[in-house]
């Protein structure tokens, strides 16, 4: 398995399994979004969103979308990973753990001190692994 940046003919294999993901959390979007965000993710601009792939014999086995952003307590960015989708055939393969040692591998190149993300409390199978991986919170989110 390669994990690797999102490239231009990913197009088919991502959007299929970035809907799949937008399904689990009972999401659609309109095809502009995911012509928009494809777009964001190739841009190559640091302020916007990037992306990589786990990917074995051309296959696409999951996704992660993130975004290095300005923090007010500290100097350096930090890393909002905001997507991470491994295909259900794939689950179980460490897919979800190279793809946020990936970005973990980023924001150290980048000397970023904090990768973060959020999901759902009922996410029970993700949160398995995020708790070896990573530090539970206690924040709750609010929003508008």
């Amino acid at each position: 398995m390669v994990v690797r940046p999102v490239a231009a003919g990913d197009r088919g294999q991502w959007q299929d399994l970035w809907r799949l993901y937008l399904d689990f959390y009972g999401f659609s979007a309109d095809p502009i979004v995911f012509d928009t965000t494809f777009g964001r993710l190739l841009s190559g601009d640091e302020n916007e969103f990037r992306g990589l792939v786990a990917e074995r014999d051309g296959r696409l086995l999951g996704l992660t979308h993130f975004l290095s952003h300005r923090h007010c307590w500290r100097v350096q960015n930090v890393i909002y990973l905001q997507d991470l989708y491994v295909d259900e055939a794939a689950r179980g393969l460490g897919v979800g753990r190279r793809l946020i040692e990936a970005v973990y591998a980023i924001g150290d190149a980048e000397e970023t001190p904090m990768v973060y993300w959020l999901t759902q409390q009922s996410n029970q199978t993700a949160m398995q692994l995020y708790d070896r991986i990573a530090t539970r919170t206690d924040f709750i989110r609010y929003q508008r």
